[in-house]
């Protein structure tokens, strides 16, 4: 998986055919795209450049907002693994270099049945990483999604985890 979308419960058939829909506008017929066994979780393997999508999303959001109806946020994926603790770290610090010496960063963990600890995650990611945190004003976010025994796992700017209802909000203003 390289991106997770969500919506609401008991949408996941209607979101799917929309997420279909927009990956083939952006060139991609041949997206793989799964319900997962959680409600409003869906998971997507596409050829394409996910940072990409989101911009993509974002100009339809702008031109033709009326397109997105089901999908609520896009949140990247670079990489995937088994939710273990050294399994997360290892994925984190092999992203890493993206993260200059004298820049911050911040940890989102998002957990679903999972007994994997939020403090323990993050701990394990800090004490491997030697730049310092910053939880209003960082460089980069660490965003761990862990859904039962898988966990993906980017290194993106902040604020690059797209909210849709946010982005249209933010549209009319």
């Amino acid at each position: 998986m390289n991106l997770i979308i969500t919506c609401q419960r008991n949408l996941e058939e209607s979101t799917i055919l929309e997420i279909q829909n927009i990956l083939e506008r952006f060139g991609d017929i041949d997206a793989i795209i799964e319900k997962t066994v959680f409600s409003g979780i869906i998971q997507i393997q596409t050829n394409l450049d996910i940072m990409k999508i989101l911009d993509g999303f974002k100009n339809i959001i702008e031109d033709e907002p009326w397109l997105i109806k089901y999908c609520s946020r896009v949140i990247p994926i670079q990489e995937e693994c088994e939710s273990g603790l050294d399994e997360i770290r290892d994925k984190v610090i092999s992203l890493s270099h993206v993260i200059k010496k004298n820049e911050t960063y911040r940890i989102t963990v998002e957990k679903r049945q999972s007994s994997l600890h939020t403090k323990d995650i993050i701990s394990e990611i800090a004490n491997s990483l030697s730049n310092k945190v910053s939880l209003e004003n960082s460089d980069w976010e660490i965003i761990i999604q862990v859904l039962r025994n898988r966990t993906g796992v980017s290194i993106i700017p902040p604020n690059s985890i797209l909210s849709v209802n946010k982005q249209k909000r933010f549209k009319l203003d």
